[in-house]
């Protein structure tokens, strides 16, 4: 079996999988909160326990491999929001498990888009569905992760940036006054990231209140604090209930398609544009009403560029996890020789 895991700063994702015919399918699935736990290592040796008294019999653990936020140099990772050090060889070593691999969060939501039916992408833009070429994955969460898929001419290699880290630019007044706004709030230089996240979202709303002056009613201000922030402004701004809100949600979007526009221009993406992350698929309705793909598309004499690649966005949240259980297997085959998802199907009845 293949255990796969979205590792971030508050919480652990891990699912253990098998292939049917070629096909991933999760066997068990559990969150953990990674503040509860000293290391990574005592999350899984949890998890797989949990597996085997689930399922009543041994789980024997071919290939291992973990989504990571940030970069992974040699098959290690130091974690920014946890004490952690997480070393590939250490985990397969102390979780006596063959084949452990580290790849970054994005990378394996990448390789997760192959593993994703039609009823989990909705199309944002149908463009020009024949084209080949490069593709591009941006994904806001907690943080802003964003993602080259590499087209070979035959396949698709995921591969990982820190783009979202690059520096915001703003586009138009109302922008290089929230563009202003952040830099004395933060006290200085202001990434992609500060806007285009789940704390962007806060921090455009703290400034649409704070500088564009509109009104926090007192029942507004009680929910904020009381309720996810985040929650709050989507479903107010969607619904038109606080002007707050749909200014805030108007800003937030329409600097999401502005930076995935950036993504798409700056590695050739004609093969396609995906939206991921968990933020997007909380915000249907505003990501369809045109905003996203007014700003996606708004970039001057290569704005026809935009407009023929295909915006494609995720509804699956378990993409990163299915990713991280596609690449173990690949990996673990290409090393060992034998490969799960092929026996899977040779092993199918005729």
């Amino acid at each position: 079996m293949i255990l796969a895991g979205d590792v971030g700063g508050t919480k652990v994702d891990l699912a253990l999988d098998k292939f049917d015919r070629g096909q991933l399918q999760t066997v068990h699935e559990h969150k953990y909160h990674a503040r509860d736990y000293p290391g990574l290592v005592q999350i899984v040796e949890a998890f797989l326990d949990e597996c085997r008294q689930t399922l009543g019999q041994p789980v024997d653990v071919l290939a291992a491999c973990f989504g990571v936020p940030g970069p992974v140099r040699h098959g290690r990772l130091k974690l920014t929001n946890l004490p952690w050090v997480l070393d590939s060889a250490q985990l397969a070593a102390e979780l006596k498990i063959p084949h452990v691999f580290l790849i970054n969060d994005l990378e394996a939501h990448g390789y997760g888009i192959a593993e994703l039916t039609p009823d989990q992408i909705l199309v944002l833009s149908k463009g020009d569905p024949a084209a080949e070429g490069n593709r591009g994955l941006i994904a806001a969460g907690t943080g802003l992760g964003e993602a080259i898929l590499v087209w070979d001419g035959h396949s698709y290699l995921p591969m990982a940036s820190e783009g979202g880290h690059s520096d915001f630019a703003a586009r138009n007044e109302e922008e290089i006054e929230l563009l202003r706004y952040l830099q004395k709030t933060i006290g200085g230089r202001v990434s992609s990231e500060r806007v285009i996240s789940g704390i962007g979202l806060a921090n455009v709303y703290a400034f649409c209140r704070d500088v564009r002056g509109l009104p926090e009613p007192a029942w507004l201000k009680d929910r904020m604090r009381t309720e996810d922030p985040n929650a709050v402004i989507g479903e107010l701004g969607e619904s038109g209930a606080s002007d707050l809100c749909v200014e805030a949600l108007n800003i937030f979007v329409s600097a999401y398609g502005a930076e995935a526009g950036n993504l798409a221009l700056k590695i050739l993406s004609v093969g396609g544009m995906y939206v991921g992350g968990g933020i997007a698929p909380k915000l249907l309705k505003k990501m369809q009403d045109g905003t996203f793909m007014k700003a996606f598309t708004d970039k001057g004499r290569l704005s026809d560029l935009l407009v023929q690649t295909p915006v494609r966005l995720i509804l699956e949240s378990r993409a990163a996890l299915m990713g991280a259980a596609a690449y173990a297997e690949a990996r673990a085959a290409e090393i060992g020789g034998l490969s799960e998802r092929a026996q899977s199907v040779q092993m199918t009845p005729s």
